[in-house]
């Protein structure tokens, strides 16, 4: 479902991804773990063409989102255009508008962006606004929500658009930590329930050993490891990743 093709990713000397190839096979639930600046992010960013890479091949369902040779200069296409709308992704930050309600806000971009007639989208909305557990807030406006309930608006908004691919960034960093709970639990009913392809990148370790069908380890742009959660956090085979989660795991 998702490939990335000796793909690299520089601003100046500063080598963020490093020739990576990495997969993620239809259905599959995926997370990204490793330290900060690890280019963890870039691959999101990458996948939503918020970035584009220096260099490499990467491709979606079967399409070509990027295509860039050694020099060449990124273009954007019609086909990435097409192709980025089987991708749906939530972010650290929640990024709704704050005068539109909550129904409003999932509404938005199936209207807009798909062209669903207002009658579907805001049956679609109101069903997915139900199913993460808001159905009694869909009238309400993000400053009248708390940061958890603003983050499952935004998982919302982001399914609203059926996609084929949900990407995580940090989904729970920006919460309280007795909201962290409502929103993984909505992350894992996703998980559980679906058969989405899902890609995470999280801090949570107890969570991706959960929800994961596979967990790879990142570091300076590369791909250390790659496993079953099990084999990643009860027996990794390289001494980063031992490092790492010895780190983590310790707070």
């Amino acid at each position: 479902m998702i490939a990335f093709e000796n793909v690299s990713k520089s601003w100046g000397s500063n080598h963020v991804l490093k020739s990576l190839n990495f997969d993620v096979q239809p259905g599959e639930k995926v997370s990204i773990i490793g330290p900060s600046g690890s280019g963890k992010t870039t691959i999101l960013r990458i996948l939503m063409t918020l970035e584009s890479p220096s260099e490499g091949l990467v491709s979606v369902d079967g399409d070509v989102l990027w295509n860039v040779a050694p020099g060449e200069k990124p273009k954007e296409t019609r086909q990435l255009r097409q192709t980025r709308r089987k991708i749906g992704m939530v972010f650290q930050q929640f990024n709704l508008f704050p005068h539109m309600t909550a129904l409003e806000n999932v509404v938005e971009a199936p209207i807009h962006v798909l062209g669903m007639e207002k009658a579907e989208a805001r049956e679609r909305a109101a069903d997915l606004l139900n199913l993460v557990g808001l159905s009694k807030h869909m009238n309400h406006t993000p400053p009248q929500l708390s940061g958890g309930q603003q983050q499952r608006v935004a998982i919302a908004r982001a399914l609203a658009m059926r996609p084929k691919v949900m990407l995580f960034d940090e989904p729970t960093s920006a919460l309280d930590p007795e909201l962290i709970g409502e929103v993984l639990n909505v992350i894992r009913n996703l998980a559980q329930s679906t058969d989405m392809t899902m890609l995470m990148v999280t801090h949570e370790m107890r969570f991706a050993e959960e929800i994961s069908d596979r967990v790879v380890m990142f570091d300076h742009g590369r791909a250390v490891e790659s496993g079953a959660p099990e084999q990643i956090f009860k027996n990794p085979l390289e001494e980063r990743t031992r490092t790492f989660l010895r780190a983590v795991l310790q707070r």
